[in-house]
């Protein structure tokens, strides 16, 4: 079933228990600081009915069509698919979006890639996996992901501070398992579920730990709280912050207080082993979205800077355009990652079609580890004028509004409305509160750098180097790691050993 918008709205209206500026929320969907994400998801589930846009949200089934976001992927094309369907998106609502449901449903494929580790637990644990993902495909929800706990002293075990600190399974009963502690949780307030799972406790040598535990949870359930920090929208006007007012996306504090999962809903409960392995092999799909999230911002601080050097007259300028060109090699970056590692794309231990572990993680490294400076460049081309030009109200007024347009205007094709404009977005996306909160987002959207740079070392084929040194300094005697019993080689390097022993000196002859 393919929801329409306004079914997506009627579906969060469930009596949750939302708080946001001091106040408890009664309508969501209306409510101002929530109101502008809602409908962009409600526009997104209203593009899969669109003809224009119908053939490019959508896949056909048995008769049936689906959400192309939320297919696991079994091919290239599934990829090619999936990354232009979320291109159109950007399009269409003029700007970008994270955490909209097709980014974290991936998480569940890295869950069905782990079945063995999970059969070892409970083989029911690893049918409710396969079932809850036939049932998102088919039921088209708003799914996000649970991510991090408050933590409190982490020098300390859970089991020395309040427990609530991380969230843990307090009893098991026949219809499941109840469970306290919070979860912070992006989109939380205005999505259906959300695969919650363990942030990497300090379990030590212990094989068993009621914080090991993920499920699905429905976040219409009875005894969850959610906690909502104060959102952008509504502080300012549109026309001064228009992606604040628009694209902020609202994060929850959810609080369970004695939640009851049903045993259906569990994913994996008490064994360590398998709660570290979900954590270790999360984003192996999840991350491919959001590396492409990293992309449109680009876009975004390159359309920004290269409109107000041109309105400037500096874009001739050899100093300007080494720094838009190193704004053009961090996009092309991310942009070659992601290309790649559809290109070089390997069968999941699931079967399934992941993007080549290597590069997306790199890809990952690069898009985020650079974000910073690729902001302060953005920002350098712009100009002090981003953080000293009035509101439009002061353009607007009778007094003030003519020495305004004098001073903005620059040429007759650059009037001082456009400049304007284009300022305020710039501002807005380079020098606000939200641009500063989506900064420091990428901290927490996935996970932090370290975590990058992990999943970097446990990806990257080591071996191919190895080799080649060995062979190069003419090493004797077995120096060599052997890679376990069907673990995947993922680089570049060990995908033209497998298909081209010796490479062509002329590149196009490479297919």
């Amino acid at each position: 079933m393919l929801r329409t918008g306004d079914e997506y709205r009627e579906s969060i209206r469930d009596g949750r228990r939302v708080f946001i500026n001091g106040e408890r929320v009664e309508d969501v969907p209306s409510h101002p600081m929530f109101k502008p994400l809602v409908d962009i998801r409600a526009r997104i589930y209203d593009m899969a009915h669109e003809p224009k846009t119908a053939d490019i949200m959508t896949y056909e089934e048995d008769g049936e069509k689906f959400a192309i976001g939320l297919k696991p992927p079994k091919s290239q094309q599934d990829w090619w698919e999936k990354r232009r369907a979320t291109d159109a998106i950007f399009e269409d609502i003029n700007g970008g979006v994270t955490r909209v449901g097709d980014e974290t449903v991936g998480e569940m494929w890295s869950l069905f890639d782990g079945q063995d580790v999970l059969n070892e637990v409970d083989p029911q644990f690893s049918d409710n996996i396969g079932r809850h993902i036939d049932k998102v495909v088919k039921g088209d929800p708003f799914h996000v992901s649970a991510n991090t706990d408050p933590k409190g002293d982490r020098s300390k075990p859970p089991q020395e501070q309040d427990p609530d600190m991380l969230l843990h399974v307090v009893k098991e009963t026949d219809a499941g398992i109840v469970v306290r502690g919070a979860k912070y949780e992006t989109a939380a307030a205005y999505a259906n579920q959300a695969f919650t799972k363990p942030t990497i406790a300090n379990w030590g040598s212990e094989a068993l730990s009621d914080y090991a535990v993920g499920f699905i949870c429905d976040l219409g359930s009875p005894g969850i709280t959610m906690l909502c920090r104060c959102g952008f929208a509504g502080r300012a006007s549109e026309e001064d912050y228009p992606l604040s007012n628009r694209f902020d996306e609202v994060d929850s504090l959810v609080v369970f207080d004695n939640v009851l999962i049903p045993w259906e809903d569990v994913l994996f409960y008490r064994h360590t082993k398998a709660a570290t392995f979900i954590r270790a092999t999360l984003h192996r799909y999840s991350a491919f979205a959001f590396v492409q999230r990293n992309l449109k911002f680009a876009d975004m601080m390159i359309g920004t800077a290269l409109f107000n050097v041109r309105q400037t007259g500096l874009d001739k300028q050899q100093a300007v355009q080494e720094k838009l060109a190193q704004l053009a090699v961090y996009r092309e970056g991310i942009n070659a990652h992601l290309t790649a590692a559809i290109a070089l794309a390997e069968k999941s231990p699931g079967g399934l079609m992941m993007p080549n572990q290597s590069l997306l993680y790199t890809g990952r490294v690069h898009a985020c580890s650079n974000l910073p400076a690729m902001m302060h460049i953005a920002r350098e081309l712009c100009g002090g004028q981003i953080c000293v030009t009035p509101n439009a109200a002061d353009f607007a007024e009778a007094e003030a509004g003519p020495w305004l347009q004098k001073f903005y205007t620059i040429n007759e094709d650059w009037v001082s409305d456009d400049r304007r404009k284009l300022l305020a977005v710039a501002r807005d996306l380079l020098n606000s509160g939200y641009a500063g909160h989506r900064l420091t987002f990428q901290l927490f959207a996935q996970s932090p750098p370290f975590a990058h740079l992990a999943a970097v070392y446990r990806n990257f084929y080591w071996d191919g180097p190895l080799r080649f040194m060995h062979k190069v300094a003419g090493l004797s005697g077995q120096t060599l790691e052997k890679k376990a019993p069907g673990e995947a080689d993922s680089s570049v390097t060990h995908w033209f050993a497998e298909h081209s022993p010796m490479l062509p000196h002329n590149l196009d002859d490479v297919a």
